[in-house]
């Protein structure tokens, strides 16, 4: 298995997602140095044209490739099915709001193609976030109760911008909400983790499908969940011996 899968999650997004799709194929094309690219958008459980977008720029473009799910299952739950489909060893993750900017892919990319074979995670950090403010305060907030709870050493889990290797990515536990602990997850599998500062811009059309009310409430219970699971981690890994000690 080679390649780069660009994996978009997305509900009720028909007004970005024609200009986001033709973003990341033009700054692909435009990149030097890059596998050969799949975009894949998760369409999850949208009401609206989304799905016919898609569909439109997959007729126009064979990279481009169309999932469902009938109901919400949410954004972690839309990642995952894209990155079990995904074609490529390496994965993309951009947010289908329009918000990140799809000239980072490249960058991100080619940082985990240059990496060590022990980093497994190029996480993006919004350098300077295009968000209402009470948005930005509540984000601000529960980084910081994450952080100090976990110490993985991410400053802005919530940021959609991620690179990573689709096999350790697969070996993580799977759960809802699972996006905004990435950093925290792959190091309890004993990876190691880069950061990226990247850019951020206006959500282009539609509106946000998140409550800061809604996502605190969640936030509470998973991070008690992540932080049994990183104190109960596999401690030792299995070398193959051909010799008795």
């Amino acid at each position: 298995m080679t390649g780069l899968s660009i994996v978009i999650p997305m509900r009720n997004e028909a007004g970005n997602a024609g200009p986001l799709i033709d973003g990341i194929l033009a700054a692909c094309d435009g990149a030097d140095g890059l596998p050969q690219i799949e975009v894949i958008a998760v369409n999850d459980g949208s009401t609206d044209g989304t799905a016919a977008e898609v569909l439109a720029l997959a007729a126009r473009d064979g990279r481009v490739r169309l999932l469902g799910h009938a109901v919400s299952a949410g954004q972690s739950a839309a990642i995952h099915s894209g990155v079990l489909a995904a074609r490529g060893a390496l994965i993309c993750t951009l947010d289908g709001d329009g918000q990140n900017p799809p000239e980072e892919i490249p960058r991100l990319a080619s940082a985990l193609i240059a990496a060590a074979p022990g980093i497994a995670l190029v996480a993006g950090q919004r350098a300077d976030r295009k968000d209402t403010q009470a948005k930005r305060i509540a984000s601000k907030l529960a980084n910081g109760i994450r952080s100090a709870a976990l110490d993985d050493g991410t400053r802005d889990t919530g940021c959609g911008l991620k690179a990573f290797r689709r096999e350790a990515f697969l070996a993580l536990p799977y759960f809802n909400h699972m996006h905004r602990y990435l950093p925290a997850l792959f190091t309890r599998d004993g990876w190691e983790i880069l950061h990226l500062d990247v850019g951020h811009r206006p959500r282009g059309a539609g509106q946000s499908n998140y409550g800061n009310f809604g996502r605190a409430l969640a936030g509470a219970s998973d991070l008690l969940g992540v932080m049994w699971l990183v104190r109960r981690r596999k401690t030792a890994r299995a070398t193959e011996e051909t010799t008795l000690p």
